[in-house]
């Protein structure tokens, strides 16, 4: 996206992105929220602090990686062990409800659930010299998305031994797989978008 502002501070419709994303979720539709947390950078820490939202917010200083402080936000929630704990990128302001209400609902059955979008791509696997090997099932294949969903004391106990381990993943549901839980893909619209480039941003911009 460039240098300069975090994106998720910057202006989206008059309010910053990631106060915009939230905001989402607490629109008509959504599965109720008992709670949000929030990992934000230091310089932003008073900022968002100051939001006002109809439901409990704890805001937390960020850690150093993605990571880090998805586990920051979740030792800040209150200890309900079996709370259903929904985490979100703050660059995703089109949370689909009607995929939420099935992941929530399937929540009941699985150790985590996540969001993703199916693959519309013919998808060749490579060697180290770019040598097509073979065409994958593209039916198989699915980009992650958020939200991505587990009961608290799963993603603590995931988190946690994920810390212990210096095990990195690039998503969370990754951390749940290391340790042998079941995670549930439920299909979601690319609606559901990360902006992560100029181009995301300007397509996407609220009219």
């Amino acid at each position: 996206m460039g240098g300069g502002l975090p994106k998720q501070f910057r202006d989206w419709g008059g309010r910053p992105l990631l106060r915009a994303t939230v905001e989402a979720f607490l629109a008509p539709g959504m599965p109720h929220l008992a709670g949000i947390a929030l990992a934000v950078p230091p310089a932003h820490l008073s900022e968002v602090r100051s939001w006002d939202f109809p439901i409990p917010c704890w805001v937390i200083q960020g850690g150093d990686t993605r990571q880090a402080s998805v586990r920051a936000a979740l030792e800040i929630l209150p200890d309900q062990p079996l709370a259903p704990v929904m985490i979100h990128d703050a660059v995703r302001p089109f949370p689909p409800a009607t995929p939420l209400w099935e992941a929530l609902e399937a929540l009941n059955r699985y150790d985590g659930v996540l969001l993703g979008e199916p693959s519309t791509d013919t998808l060749k696997r490579v060697d180290a010299e770019g040598r097509v090997l073979r065409t994958e099932p593209r039916e198989e294949f699915f980009r992650a998305q958020t939200p991505q969903i587990a009961r608290l004391a799963t993603w603590r106990q995931a988190f946690r031994a994920a810390a212990e381990s210096g095990f990195i993943g690039t998503d969370d549901v990754s951390l749940l797989e290391r340790l042998g839980l079941v995670v549930k893909l439920i299909p979601s619209p690319s609606s559901n978008l990360k902006l992560t480039t100029a181009e995301d941003w300007e397509r996407a911009q609220p009219r």
